[in-house]
């Protein structure tokens, strides 16, 4: 039973690595689940302040995940359509056997939902620009913030390794 639970809470925190770039997925969210899991497993000590501490941080990062991309469009000129269309050339991007098509995806996504809008394509590519900057910037954020909790994860496995293995 315990290796399924160390499996799932494993499984948890590469999908919050992942998360970080999806935006169906709350990267952090995710990866708190993972130390959530592990947590409530007897033999693993983890402390209830890390708990705490690490689910603060991931909820601060998923409100900053809507924030952020929406201050880089509004600081470059672009609307909520710019954003939508953002997320949707992201999820386009990821479909394709491009590397790095989700952020080509996000870009081209961002400058279609300008152009829909009725921007002229100086204003559109400027907003396309913003938000694909918002973009990076807070998968980057998630990004560094899973990492950490992956880390975590690790070291409190590397420490209980007499027990789970």
């Amino acid at each position: 039973m315990d290796i399924f639970l160390i499996i799932i809470a494993a499984f948890l925190m590469i999908l919050g690595v992942v998360g970080s770039f999806l935006p169906v997925l709350p990267g952090p969210l995710t990866g708190w689940l993972g130390l959530l899991v592990l947590y409530l497993m007897p033999e693993i000590d983890v402390s209830l302040m890390t708990l705490v501490i690490t689910l603060i941080v991931a909820i601060l990062i998923w409100i900053l995940d809507y924030i952020i991309p929406a201050l880089g469009t509004k600081k470059f000129g672009g609307t909520k359509a710019g954003m939508i269309g953002t997320s949707v050339g992201l999820i386009i991007g990821l479909l394709t056997p491009i590397p790095g098509g989700f952020i080509m995806g996000a870009f081209v996504g961002a400058f279609a939902g300008e152009l829909i809008n009725k921007a002229d394509s100086k204003t559109a590519l400027k907003a396309a620009f913003g938000s694909l900057l918002g973009f990076l910037t807070s998968a980057f954020i998630k990004f560094v913030v899973a990492i950490i909790y992956l880390g975590l994860f690790i070291s409190i496995i590397w420490d209980h390794r007499s027990i789970v293995f």
